[in-house]
């Protein structure tokens, strides 16, 4: 009996010197790898403010809860308290994500912009719901809290933030996630080489481009031109009347960009009929979402997120 312990112990050892290494330190390494590989046909899934269905929008449990779902992009919103702390808020006005007037009821004259707060006074604000209600546990987080959460865990996107780009980056850098964020922007090439060249390491960035509109397709024109190739593009139009959709994920994908459109809201993708609500509503969602995946789109940003991966697993388009 003896031996056959001695064995099995030796066995067990020789299988543990043997096992393979895992290819990356953490899953936001693999979600990272595949945003970088232009032929890769997984479909990268970002979640609009979290799960604001579920919790308050851009707070830590709507990020929680993403991650729990298999998401791979938290998408949030900064602004910049009157004392300089970047914290996640859509809104310049903290009226309809908080309970400031109840919070600040005896200061009927006190400005209720992020950016005439102080973090303190940010704090003694608790988060609603998207239905309206209070929660008195919640609090605004800062984004240096957010992405403590997201860590190694969970990439991040960083939308209305391109202006802070300093400050996000020295957060970033502090917590070494700088990597693992995506910050995107309809700023010119110049100024984004401007940026990057100021600094040894960078986030990932993505151009947004509206491409049925003049800004948007200037913006769009300007990378093609001078031969710049990020790694996605956000592409935004708001009929199907036309080809310009199409044309664009042509030149997009020969170029050897990636594609990320919003399905959160019709007027972002072509009109109605071509969102999240048209593909919870359809028998099959792949009614919606299929659509997509023909044109060679591999980055949703999504307000269904369950919805979403369900399909996308079902498709063999979203296992890492």
């Amino acid at each position: 009996m003896k031996n056959i312990l001695l064995l099995a112990a030796a066995l067990l050892t020789l299988s543990a010197c043997h096992a393979p290494t895992p290819k990356y330190a953490n899953r936001a390494e693999a979600i990272v790898a595949q945003i970088h590989d232009p032929s890769s046909k997984y479909v990268v899934v970002a979640c609009h403010r979290g799960d604001w269905r579920n919790f308050p929008e851009n707070s830590i449990p709507a990020i929680e809860s993403i991650i729990r779902m298999g998401a791979d992009i938290m998408e949030l919103d900064l602004k910049m308290t009157r004392d300089s702390v970047l914290v996640l808020s859509h809104d310049q006005d903290v009226r309809r994500c908080t309970d400031f007037s109840k919070v600040f009821k005896n200061k009927p004259g006190k400005s209720a912009r992020v950016s005439d707060l102080t973090l303190a006074e940010i704090k003694q604000l608790h988060l609603k719901r998207a239905h309206g209600v209070a929660i008195d546990t919640l609090h605004m987080p800062t984004l240096r809290e957010a992405l403590l959460c997201c860590k190694d865990r969970i990439c991040v996107n960083v939308d209305q933030g391109y202006d802070y780009y300093d400050a996000v980056l020295a957060v970033t850098e502090e917590l070494g996630v700088t990597r693992q964020i995506l910050i995107k922007g309809k700023k010119p090439v110049e100024v984004v080489a401007a940026h990057e060249a100021a600094y040894p390491r960078n986030m990932m960035y993505m151009p947004i481009v509206d491409i049925q509109r003049p800004k948007g397709m200037e913006l769009f024109n300007s990378y093609m031109e001078q031969g710049v190739v990020p790694l996605a593009y956000e592409v935004c139009w708001q009929s199907n009347d036309d080809d310009a959709f199409a044309r664009a994920c042509d030149r997009i994908l020969e170029q050897g960009s990636k594609i990320w459109v919003n399905t959160i809201w019709a007027s972002l993708c072509g009109g109605d009929g071509n969102d999240d609500d048209a593909a919870f509503m359809a028998a099959d969602p792949g009614e919606v979402y299929q659509q997509y995946l023909d044109r060679g789109v591999s980055m949703i940003q999504t307000d269904r997120p369950e919805l979403l991966i369900g399909w996308l697993k079902s498709k063999g388009r979203h296992t890492l």
